[in-house]
């Protein structure tokens, strides 16, 4: 090397890792490619490992309703003891939203819902064998912990995979998969808890092993390219993001769209548990927070109160456990069919006018049902009713991760799912407690005033959203 080369090599300047510049410029392409992707199956894949999440919970719940009868007979519980196990898992997800809160962005999306399903399959399956009430009741709250981090962890996943165009329709698809749980928990009720000795036990049984399964199907599963950015792995994310144009690409045969040439860029900045919690209530996302909270109590007290005791309610009207168990099938099928119209009009119109068509339509549903006199018209206005209910959740699980940035988002699904599990632990345990008094009319009374509460913070309260990248739509 000649005495020039060494000079000129000692006066160029020595590589730089890139700024803050550089890397929101990099992250702003990266998320702008992701919302211009068609959509495939390549998504659908993720969609409907993911969705297993809210299927879960969904089956999870769902159960209950069914069991409960069974388990009151068996261990001759109390109205109080009645509604503290259909609350338990309740329970147990409030616990498991305050640990997603505490871990949604240190432990990241993949892992968390890889391991909360093994928890809580093996609390489910170990409930099988309870002894009494009391190691029930335990083992309920410990698969309800599982459920809590699952099922919310699985909501800003997939609002970070979605295609900006169908986002609505993607993430409002979980209300499907809920649906779906809560129909094979009616199959499972229906055909082995109703018709087999002991037929709780092995209802919780049937439950717990296809949990198994899922957790091998999802050991492939991308982890999230926002949530990378979020965490400085700039590398890792642009390779998941390569891996899923070329998956879309060959799926599609075609070109890709070009990305949006002015993304705005996601955050490159990762808070603690604490200062996450503090900006819910902070600048324009505390009207949001509000919004958010509301919908979610709202939902979750009106689900869980009418599902959790509709068999219940209806051997109180003087059906057989068949009868009644076969009137609950039909409404949890009416429910799978709810989400795809309430997902589609948000997607048209906007997120708030399908959640306000959803909650109007369930409030005239429960009023008419306090207000009916036969059979054909509890089962008539049960099946509308379940169809809303599960409509509604579509464009919530849409707006929630809509409204929030990728730093706050696990935070926010997993504060208002706490507070959502109030409402859903509430509404079982005062209707357990207070139905001598409010019977069959006065609980579709308080749930058609709840759901009327709802619709009016809705309507004044929330924002539109469609059509806008999710970096876009926070500041």
């Amino acid at each position: 090397m000649t005495s020039e080369q060494t000079e000129d090599r000692a006066r160029k300047p020595a590589p730089t890792a890139p700024g803050p510049a550089d890397r929101g410029e990099r992250a702003a392409r990266l998320t702008a490619r992701i919302d211009r992707l068609p959509m495939t199956w390549v998504q659908g894949r993720i969609l409907t490992q993911g969705g297993l999440s809210t299927t879960l919970d969904g089956l999870d719940l769902g159960i209950m309703s069914f069991l409960l009868p069974l388990i009151t007979t068996a261990f001759a519980l109390t109205g109080t003891e009645q509604g503290m196990i259909a609350g338990a898992t309740l329970a147990g997800a409030f616990v498991g939203d305050l640990s997603l809160a505490l871990l949604g962005n240190r432990l990241g999306r993949k892992p968390l819902l890889l391991w909360s399903l093994v928890l809580y399959s093996g609390c489910t399956l170990l409930s099988a064998a309870s002894p009494d009430y009391g190691v029930l009741l335990a083992l309920r709250f410990l698969a309800g912990v599982g459920v809590g981090v699952n099922v919310n962890i699985v909501i800003p996943y997939l609002a970070e995979f979605a295609p900006l165009k169908t986002r609505a329709t993607y993430v409002g698809s979980l209300a499907g998969f809920f649906g779906l749980g809560y129909v094979l928990a009616a199959l499972v009720g229906t055909f082995v808890v109703a018709r087999v000795d002991h037929g709780w036990r092995w209802g919780l049984v049937l439950v717990g092993l296809p949990v198994a399964l899922a957790l091998w199907w999802r050991r492939n599963l991308p982890e999230s390219p926002r949530y990378l950015l979020l965490k400085g792995r700039d590398d890792e994310a642009e390779a998941v993001v390569a891996e899923l144009e070329q998956a879309v690409r060959l799926r599609t045969g075609a070109p890709l769209p070009e990305p949006a040439a002015d993304a705005p860029a996601p955050p490159q900045a990762d808070p603690g548990a604490a200062a996450q919690f503090a900006g819910l209530w902070r600048g324009p996302f505390l009207r949001q927070t509000v919004v958010v909270w509301s919908m979610f109590f709202v939902a979750s007290f009106a689900y869980y109160g009418f599902l959790t005791f509709l068999p219940s309610m209806l051997l109180d009207r003087g059906m057989s456990i068949t009868d009644s168990f076969t009137y609950a099938l039909l409404v949890e099928v009416a429910q799978v069919l709810g989400y795809y119209p309430a997902a589609r009009l948000a997607d048209r119109t906007d997120r708030k006018w399908s959640i306000v068509t959803c909650l109007a339509a369930s409030a005239l549903c429960a009023f008419l049902l306090s207000q009916a006199t036969t059979d054909l018209w509890v089962l008539v206005l049960s099946l509308f009713l379940g169809f809303f209910l599960n409509g509604l959740y579509a464009p919530l699980y849409t707006y929630l991760p809509e409204v929030y940035p990728t730093e706050l988002r696990s935070m926010a699904a997993a504060a208002s799912d706490a507070f959502s599990r109030v409402g859903g632990i509430v509404a079982p345990m005062l209707i357990g407690t207070m139905y001598a008094s409010l019977r069959f009319s006065g609980v579709f009374t308080l749930i058609c005033a709840v759901l009327a509460a709802g619709c009016a913070i809705t309507l004044t309260l929330s924002t539109a959203t469609k059509g806008r990248s999710l970096e876009a739509l926070t500041p």
